[in-house]
This record gives C-alpha cells, structure tokens and sequence, in this order.
C-alpha cells in the first residue's frame, strides 16, 4: 500500500461525504466559493479526486492498477478545468454541443474513477487474504 490506512480511509470519507452531499440537491451546493465557483461544482471535483486518491493508496507500485489508478487521478484532477473550458462558465452553464462532449467526458472520468477505486479495494483485500493464506495458520 502506498499510502497509511487512515489516510485512505479519510480520502474515501471525503469521497463519500462529497457524492452524498451532491445527491442530496441541497441549496447550498448552489452558494459561489470566492471567485465564483459553485459550491457544487468544487465538491465534484473534489469527490473525484479524493475517490481516485484512494485508489491510488491501495494500489502497490510496479502494478498496472498502480499506472492505472495515477491516469485516473490525473483525469479527476483535470474534470474541473476541462469542464470549465468547455462551458466557457464556472457554473457549467452548456449550450448547444458542447453539453454532450461534457457528458460524455464526465460519465468516463467517472465511471474510470469508480471502476479502478472498486479494483483497488477489492485487490487489497484479495491481496491481504491471499497473503494470510501463504503464511498458514496462526
């Protein structure tokens, strides 16, 4: 593992606590951070990245979920920038074309992200029963 446990845990935390904030359509996701970002939008990004982060935790180096799960955190980090020189607008306001090229960027970044984090988890845990089992009984 790359990073402590409790760093992981806390990137999914933030994680989750960014998606089910985003579900939840509460009024303040609409309030403008300093500079006129939305709320909302930052928490994406924000959730993205922390989700690919962890991922990129869990993965061991030398691996290809390692490669993989740095693409995909490179690709999270760069949703917010990417969308926002697609709309033109902090609030991702689209209009013609352009809204269907950004969903169509935003379901892969992140189906990506959930995809490789659920590699991850399911590596490390795979991997940690494997190396219970070639230890032998306690």
């Amino acid at each position: 593992m790359t990073l402590p446990k409790t760093i992981v845990a806390a990137l999914l935390a933030i994680a989750t606590l960014a998606m089910l904030s985003l579900v939840s359509g509460m009024p303040y996701l609409e309030t403008l951070l300093p500079g006129g970002l939305p709320l909302g939008n930052a928490l994406a990004a924000l959730g993205l990245c922390a989700a690919a982060a962890a991922a990129f935790g869990l993965s061991a180096r030398g691996t290809m979920l390692h490669t993989v799960s740095l693409a995909t955190l490179f690709a999270a980090a760069a949703w917010l920038p990417v969308s926002i020189a697609l709309a033109g607008n902090l609030a991702l306001n689209f209009g013609g074309d352009r809204g269907a090229v950004w969903l169509a960027i935003s379901l892969g970044v992140v189906a990506g992200v959930f995809v490789v984090l659920a590699w991850a988890v399911l590596s490390a845990l795979l991997g940690r029963r494997s190396a219970k089992t070639l230890r032998g009984p306690a």
